[in-house]
Protein backbone atom coordinates (compact mmCIF):
# COMPACT_ATOMS: atom_id res chain seq x y z
CA UNK A 1 0.00 0.00 0.00
CA UNK A 2 1.18 3.94 -0.64
CA UNK A 3 1.01 6.37 1.59
CA UNK A 4 -2.02 7.87 -0.33
CA UNK A 5 -3.90 4.61 1.41
CA UNK A 6 -3.45 6.19 5.07
CA UNK A 7 -6.43 6.51 6.79
CA UNK A 8 -5.14 8.56 9.72
CA UNK A 9 -1.19 10.20 10.47
CA UNK A 10 0.44 10.54 13.79
CA UNK A 11 3.60 12.94 13.34
CA UNK A 12 6.06 13.80 16.24
CA UNK A 13 3.61 13.15 18.41
CA UNK A 14 4.52 14.01 21.64
CA UNK A 15 2.64 14.59 25.05
CA UNK A 16 4.23 16.19 28.16
CA UNK A 17 2.84 16.19 31.62
CA UNK A 18 5.07 18.83 33.90
CA UNK A 19 8.26 17.15 33.56
CA UNK A 20 6.99 13.85 32.61
CA UNK A 21 7.21 13.10 29.02
CA UNK A 22 4.28 10.67 28.38
CA UNK A 23 4.98 10.14 25.06
CA UNK A 24 8.00 11.32 23.11
CA UNK A 25 8.48 11.90 18.92
CA UNK A 26 6.22 9.10 18.01
CA UNK A 27 4.85 9.12 14.36
CA UNK A 28 3.03 5.72 12.50
CA UNK A 29 0.28 5.32 9.84
CA UNK A 30 -3.27 3.51 9.41
CA UNK A 31 -4.22 2.18 6.50
CA UNK A 32 -7.57 2.52 4.94
CA UNK A 33 -9.43 -1.13 6.26
CA UNK A 34 -6.93 -2.35 8.60
CA UNK A 35 -6.78 -3.82 12.16
CA UNK A 36 -3.81 -1.58 13.40
CA UNK A 37 -2.68 -2.60 16.62
CA UNK A 38 -0.86 -0.03 19.32
CA UNK A 39 0.90 -2.46 22.04
CA UNK A 40 3.43 -2.14 24.52
CA UNK A 41 4.19 -2.95 28.13
CA UNK A 42 2.08 -1.53 30.86
CA UNK A 43 2.94 2.71 31.40
CA UNK A 44 4.11 2.53 27.45
CA UNK A 45 1.83 5.28 26.63
CA UNK A 46 -0.70 3.93 24.65
CA UNK A 47 -3.45 4.97 26.38
CA UNK A 48 -1.88 8.80 26.02
CA UNK A 49 -1.92 8.21 22.72
CA UNK A 50 -5.69 7.02 22.21
CA UNK A 51 -6.26 10.17 24.16
CA UNK A 52 -4.42 12.11 21.90
CA UNK A 53 -6.67 11.08 18.72
CA UNK A 54 -9.99 11.07 20.04
CA UNK A 55 -9.42 14.67 21.74
CA UNK A 56 -9.12 13.88 25.02
CA UNK A 57 -5.63 15.51 25.43
CA UNK A 58 -4.38 18.19 23.19
CA UNK A 59 -0.64 17.25 22.30
CA UNK A 60 2.25 19.23 23.25
CA UNK A 61 3.46 18.72 20.09
CA UNK A 62 2.75 16.84 16.63
CA UNK A 63 0.30 16.36 13.71
CA UNK A 64 -2.55 14.18 13.79
CA UNK A 65 -4.39 14.08 10.48
CA UNK A 66 -7.44 12.10 9.62
CA UNK A 67 -8.37 11.84 5.91
CA UNK A 68 -12.19 10.76 5.15
CA UNK A 69 -12.61 10.38 1.19
CA UNK A 70 -10.68 10.17 -1.80
CA UNK A 71 -6.42 9.82 -1.67
CA UNK A 72 -6.14 13.05 -3.05
CA UNK A 73 -7.50 14.88 -0.19
CA UNK A 74 -3.92 14.55 1.69
CA UNK A 75 -2.38 16.56 -1.08
CA UNK A 76 -4.19 19.50 1.02
CA UNK A 77 -2.24 18.23 4.35
CA UNK A 78 0.28 21.30 4.29
CA UNK A 79 -2.40 23.98 3.09
CA UNK A 80 -4.09 22.93 5.96
CA UNK A 81 -1.44 22.87 8.78
CA UNK A 82 -0.56 26.27 7.42
CA UNK A 83 -4.16 27.72 8.20
CA UNK A 84 -5.86 28.32 11.49
CA UNK A 85 -8.81 25.71 10.73
CA UNK A 86 -9.57 22.09 12.12
CA UNK A 87 -10.76 20.87 9.02
CA UNK A 88 -11.20 21.04 4.92
CA UNK A 89 -13.73 19.18 2.69
CA UNK A 90 -13.01 19.46 -0.74
CA UNK A 91 -14.24 17.66 -3.57
CA UNK A 92 -12.42 14.46 -3.24
CA UNK A 93 -13.00 13.99 0.71
CA UNK A 94 -11.89 16.03 3.53
CA UNK A 95 -9.08 16.10 6.21
CA UNK A 96 -8.74 16.96 9.75
CA UNK A 97 -6.34 17.97 12.39
CA UNK A 98 -7.33 15.96 15.46
CA UNK A 99 -4.87 17.78 17.46
CA UNK A 100 -6.86 21.08 17.11
CA UNK A 101 -10.55 19.72 17.80
CA UNK A 102 -12.38 19.00 21.06
CA UNK A 103 -12.98 15.36 21.59
CA UNK A 104 -17.12 15.99 20.99
CA UNK A 105 -15.95 17.06 17.65
CA UNK A 106 -13.58 14.41 16.69
CA UNK A 107 -16.73 12.11 17.56
CA UNK A 108 -19.40 14.33 15.38
CA UNK A 109 -17.39 15.77 12.63
CA UNK A 110 -14.41 13.55 11.76
CA UNK A 111 -16.59 10.52 13.00
CA UNK A 112 -14.00 8.41 15.03
CA UNK A 113 -15.75 6.16 17.55
CA UNK A 114 -13.99 5.16 21.28
CA UNK A 115 -14.32 2.37 23.34
CA UNK A 116 -12.66 2.51 27.01
CA UNK A 117 -10.84 -0.06 29.07
CA UNK A 118 -13.60 0.17 31.53
CA UNK A 119 -16.85 -0.70 30.12
CA UNK A 120 -19.44 2.21 29.74
CA UNK A 121 -22.54 1.14 28.65
CA UNK A 122 -25.69 2.01 30.19
CA UNK A 123 -26.43 -0.25 32.20
CA UNK A 124 -30.09 0.75 33.19
CA UNK A 125 -31.26 0.92 29.63
CA UNK A 126 -32.25 -1.72 27.20
CA UNK A 127 -29.88 -3.53 24.96
CA UNK A 128 -31.50 -2.00 22.40
CA UNK A 129 -32.02 1.30 23.89
CA UNK A 130 -28.10 1.21 24.05
CA UNK A 131 -27.94 1.33 20.33
CA UNK A 132 -30.46 3.73 19.66
CA UNK A 133 -29.22 6.25 22.09
CA UNK A 134 -25.68 6.01 20.01
CA UNK A 135 -28.40 7.31 16.81
CA UNK A 136 -29.13 10.37 18.78
CA UNK A 137 -27.93 13.08 16.03
CA UNK A 138 -30.11 11.64 13.22
CA UNK A 139 -32.87 11.37 15.57
CA UNK A 140 -32.67 14.83 16.83
CA UNK A 141 -32.33 15.95 13.54
CA UNK A 142 -35.60 13.78 12.20
CA UNK A 143 -37.13 15.04 15.68
CA UNK A 144 -37.41 19.07 14.73
CA UNK A 145 -35.01 19.33 17.76
CA UNK A 146 -38.48 18.03 19.71
CA UNK A 147 -41.65 18.93 17.66
CA UNK A 148 -41.71 16.18 15.64
CA UNK A 149 -41.09 13.43 17.95
CA UNK A 150 -43.18 14.76 20.40
CA UNK A 151 -46.59 14.58 17.85
CA UNK A 152 -44.87 11.46 16.08
CA UNK A 153 -44.82 12.96 12.73
CA UNK A 154 -43.29 11.10 9.50
CA UNK A 155 -40.19 12.92 9.43
CA UNK A 156 -39.51 11.38 12.80
CA UNK A 157 -40.95 8.13 12.38
CA UNK A 158 -39.49 7.65 9.62
CA UNK A 159 -35.44 8.00 11.31
CA UNK A 160 -36.93 6.02 14.26
CA UNK A 161 -37.71 2.95 11.85
CA UNK A 162 -34.18 3.69 9.98
CA UNK A 163 -32.52 3.51 13.67
CA UNK A 164 -34.11 0.40 14.76
CA UNK A 165 -33.25 -1.07 11.63
CA UNK A 166 -29.90 -0.54 12.33
CA UNK A 167 -29.64 -1.52 15.65
CA UNK A 168 -31.25 -4.91 15.07
CA UNK A 169 -28.90 -5.80 12.50
CA UNK A 170 -26.28 -5.30 14.98
CA UNK A 171 -27.62 -7.65 17.99
CA UNK A 172 -28.08 -10.31 14.34
CA UNK A 173 -24.04 -9.29 14.55
CA UNK A 174 -23.65 -9.87 17.81
CA UNK A 175 -25.99 -12.56 18.68
CA UNK A 176 -27.46 -10.23 21.13
CA UNK A 177 -30.86 -10.03 19.36
CA UNK A 178 -32.85 -12.57 22.13
CA UNK A 179 -31.81 -10.43 24.77
CA UNK A 180 -33.00 -6.68 23.31
CA UNK A 181 -34.88 -6.16 25.66
CA UNK A 182 -33.34 -6.92 28.50
CA UNK A 183 -31.16 -4.29 30.91
CA UNK A 184 -27.55 -4.29 29.39
CA UNK A 185 -26.25 -4.37 32.64
CA UNK A 186 -27.98 -7.99 32.84
CA UNK A 187 -25.55 -9.35 30.11
CA UNK A 188 -22.36 -11.24 30.61
CA UNK A 189 -18.87 -9.39 30.50
CA UNK A 190 -18.32 -10.26 27.08
CA UNK A 191 -21.52 -10.23 25.97
CA UNK A 192 -21.09 -6.68 26.90
CA UNK A 193 -18.09 -5.91 25.37
CA UNK A 194 -19.37 -6.89 22.27
CA UNK A 195 -22.29 -4.53 22.61
CA UNK A 196 -20.31 -1.54 23.41
CA UNK A 197 -18.52 -2.06 20.30
CA UNK A 198 -21.53 -2.54 18.39
CA UNK A 199 -23.51 1.07 20.29
CA UNK A 200 -19.74 2.92 18.71
CA UNK A 201 -20.54 1.19 15.04
CA UNK A 202 -23.99 2.63 15.22
CA UNK A 203 -22.40 6.07 15.05
CA UNK A 204 -20.85 5.05 11.75
CA UNK A 205 -17.27 5.75 12.20
CA UNK A 206 -14.53 6.02 9.60
CA UNK A 207 -12.19 5.01 12.45
CA UNK A 208 -12.95 2.53 15.51
CA UNK A 209 -10.58 2.94 18.73
CA UNK A 210 -10.81 0.41 21.03
CA UNK A 211 -8.71 0.53 24.15
CA UNK A 212 -8.09 -3.20 25.55
CA UNK A 213 -11.50 -4.60 23.93
CA UNK A 214 -10.15 -8.03 25.22
CA UNK A 215 -9.40 -7.06 28.85
CA UNK A 216 -11.36 -9.91 31.24
CA UNK A 217 -12.04 -12.01 28.22
CA UNK A 218 -12.13 -16.00 29.02
CA UNK A 219 -10.77 -17.64 25.39
CA UNK A 220 -14.22 -18.82 24.25
CA UNK A 221 -14.85 -14.48 24.16
CA UNK A 222 -11.84 -13.51 22.86
CA UNK A 223 -12.21 -15.55 19.69
CA UNK A 224 -15.99 -14.13 19.41
CA UNK A 225 -14.26 -10.93 19.58
CA UNK A 226 -11.73 -11.58 17.14
CA UNK A 227 -14.29 -12.40 14.55
CA UNK A 228 -16.24 -9.45 15.54
CA UNK A 229 -13.71 -7.33 14.58
CA UNK A 230 -12.30 -9.01 11.56
CA UNK A 231 -16.51 -8.95 10.44
CA UNK A 232 -16.09 -4.48 11.29
CA UNK A 233 -12.96 -4.87 8.51
CA UNK A 234 -14.27 -7.13 6.10
CA UNK A 235 -17.82 -5.83 5.72
CA UNK A 236 -17.66 -2.72 6.48
CA UNK A 237 -14.42 -1.16 6.00
CA UNK A 238 -13.80 0.29 8.79
CA UNK A 239 -10.34 0.80 9.70
CA UNK A 240 -9.69 -0.01 13.67
CA UNK A 241 -7.26 0.74 15.75
CA UNK A 242 -6.59 -1.11 18.63
CA UNK A 243 -4.35 -1.14 22.51
CA UNK A 244 -4.58 -4.20 23.39
CA UNK A 245 -2.54 -6.99 25.68
CA UNK A 246 -4.05 -9.72 24.50
CA UNK A 247 -1.16 -10.90 21.99
CA UNK A 248 -3.04 -14.13 20.83
CA UNK A 249 -5.79 -11.63 19.90
CA UNK A 250 -3.25 -9.22 18.36
CA UNK A 251 -1.67 -11.98 15.93
CA UNK A 252 -4.78 -13.25 14.75
CA UNK A 253 -6.19 -10.26 13.56
CA UNK A 254 -3.78 -7.13 13.09
CA UNK A 255 -2.47 -6.07 9.59
CA UNK A 256 -0.18 -3.65 11.23
CA UNK A 257 1.49 -3.32 14.84
CA UNK A 258 3.17 -0.40 16.38
CA UNK A 259 5.08 -1.14 19.76
CA UNK A 260 5.58 1.30 22.11
CA UNK A 261 7.72 1.11 25.30
CA UNK A 262 8.66 3.70 27.91
CA UNK A 263 6.75 7.01 25.42
CA UNK A 264 8.72 5.75 22.05
CA UNK A 265 8.02 3.49 19.11
CA UNK A 266 10.29 0.83 19.30
CA UNK A 267 8.82 -1.03 16.64
CA UNK A 268 6.44 -0.83 13.40
CA UNK A 269 5.24 -3.48 10.96
CA UNK A 270 3.27 -6.69 9.90
CA UNK A 271 3.19 -9.33 12.84
CA UNK A 272 5.41 -11.47 11.84
CA UNK A 273 8.10 -8.81 11.43
CA UNK A 274 6.97 -7.53 15.39
CA UNK A 275 6.73 -10.75 16.67
CA UNK A 276 10.29 -11.38 15.56
CA UNK A 277 12.21 -8.60 16.41
CA UNK A 278 14.33 -8.28 19.53
CA UNK A 279 13.88 -4.71 20.38
CA UNK A 280 10.04 -6.17 21.20
CA UNK A 281 11.40 -9.09 22.77
CA UNK A 282 13.49 -7.42 25.28
CA UNK A 283 10.87 -5.01 26.15
CA UNK A 284 8.40 -7.38 27.20
CA UNK A 285 10.75 -9.58 28.83
CA UNK A 286 12.46 -6.28 30.82
CA UNK A 287 15.99 -6.95 30.01
CA UNK A 288 18.49 -5.22 27.84
CA UNK A 289 18.57 -6.12 24.08
CA UNK A 290 22.00 -8.25 24.15
CA UNK A 291 20.11 -10.27 26.86
CA UNK A 292 17.34 -11.22 25.00
CA UNK A 293 18.69 -14.93 23.90
CA UNK A 294 20.02 -15.83 27.07
CA UNK A 295 16.45 -14.99 29.22
CA UNK A 296 14.45 -16.41 26.15
CA UNK A 297 16.17 -19.52 26.01
CA UNK A 298 15.57 -19.61 29.87
CA UNK A 299 11.81 -19.15 29.75
CA UNK A 300 11.70 -21.53 26.75
CA UNK A 301 11.07 -18.93 23.77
Amino acid sequence: MSASDDILRVEHLTMRFGGLIAVHDLSFTAKHGDITALIGPNGAGKTTVFNCITGFYKPTEGRIALQCGEPAAWDRLEELTASPKQSDTGRNGSLFLLERMADHDVAKYARVARTFQNIRLFRGMTVLENLLVAQHKPLMRASGFSIFGIFGLAPFRNAEAIAIDKAVQWLETINLIDRADDPAGDLPYGDQRRLEIARAMCTDPVLLCLDEPAAGLNPRESAELSELLIQIRDRHRTSILLIEHDMSVVMQISDHVVVLDYGEKISDGTRDQVKNDPNVIAAYLGVEQEEVEAVASEVGL
